[in-house]
């Protein structure tokens, strides 16, 4: 019989443990080999029990998650996923702990949110055993700018007048950090909208638009149904829903609707990709990125064969290198480069 997978479960409710113990122990690949009620005794039981994935809480007592997490990636790196609460505050430090090297985040069941606690149950067995099988590449924040330093450097290429082209992203695992980096490098006057589907839960994608608008020369925002689609935008799928472009009365517009998953997911890459085949063509450039599965896969395939320009994230920089290895593998990438130069191929492209 296979080892199974070890998780150290940290959280400073014993409520909050049971339940996510509780969970994790409905799927016989998994075992949790230990729990924490703070930051602290996790370093240490880290250390000591050796997980091979870690479920932590942002808000604790002696030493809260985010600290937590940076002296797990400096000491002993694991795999860490965080749980959320979905408060701005919540919100706030989840994106700085994506940053900081956690691999992804699940919600903590709220009244706030529609998700159910069975749908979250099934979210966190899924991430812990893929980010467990994916072998996840640990990119710590702490290491940022030192691979930033190791990314060839060139000239941005002149930006083209803004015209009838089209950016479309599609990302899973390990995208929030790196559509950060992709945003904050393209300028102010680009000439295409961009459009995003990023696989969070609902709640969560308002606040990430609007770290990606502080920290982009775009105007970022949450799509909504109806939204005209401009250039020098980022629009961002809601957690909730579709999206898809759409021709207007002379003039393209985005449609938000909720409708079954698609490929596993609402919102759903493949759904805006087949969309962006369909009404712009050789006029659009798509980029899969990190994440696990492989939404999105298809969709890519059916814009290169329309014409548009396809990248991928490569393997090393990417935290699940899922989505894009099967677009890649499946043929329909036109290049594949690392994390730091998708902004500038975009632009090359665009």
């Amino acid at each position: 019989m296979p080892e199974k997978i070890k998780v150290l479960v940290v959280d400073d409710s014993a409520l909050v443990r049971k339940v996510v113990t509780d969970i994790l122990h409905r799927d016989p690949e998994i075992e949790v080999v230990g729990t924490a009620n703070n930051g602290k005794t996790a370093i240490f039981k880290n250390g000591t029990l050796n997980p091979d994935v870690i479920t932590l809480d942002i808000e604790m007592p002696i030493m809260d998650g985010l600290e937590a997490l940076r002296a797990i990636i400096e000491t002993n790196p694991k795999p860490v996923i965080m749980m959320s609460v979905l408060t701005q505050h919540g919100a706030e430090a989840t994106f700085r702990a994506l940053e900081y090297g956690a691999v992804d985040f699940i919600p903590k069941p709220s009244t706030a949110l529609s998700i159910s606690v069975e749908e979250i149950a099934d979210l966190l067995i899924r991430k812990v055993k893929s980010v467990y099988k994916s072998k996840v590449k640990l990119h710590p924040g702490a290491q940022a700018e030192h691979r930033e330093a190791e990314a060839p450097k060139s000239e941005p290429p002149r930006k083209k007048e803004p015209g009838n082209r089209v950016v479309a992203i599609g990302t899973s695992t390990g995208g929030p950090s790196a559509l950060l980096q992709v945003f904050q490098k393209l300028p102010s006057d680009f000439g295409s909208p961009v459009l995003v589907v990023q696989h969070m839960p609902e709640g969560f994608t308002r606040a990430f638009a609007e770290r990606l608008n502080v920290n982009s020369g775009l105007t970022v925002k949450e799509a909504e149904d109806g939204d005209r689609v401009r250039p020098g935008f980022g629009y961002i799928a809601p957690g909730h829903s579709h999206m898809r472009i759409e021709q207007g009365a002379g003039e393209r517009v985005l449609r938000v609707f909720q409708g079954d998953k698609v490929s596993g997911h609402r919102p759903s890459i493949d759904v805006l990709f087949d969309s962006v085949a369909e009404s712009y063509g050789r006029d659009s450039v798509a980029v899969i990125m990190t994440g696990m599965g492989r939404d999105g896969a298809d969709g890519i395939g059916r814009i290169k064969k329309k014409g548009g320009y396809t990248i991928a994230q490569d393997e090393d920089t990417s935290v699940v290198y899922g989505m894009n290895r099967v677009a890649v593998q499946s043929g329909a990438i036109d290049q594949v480069v690392s994390l730091y130069r998708i902004a500038e191929t975009i632009m090359e492209h665009s």
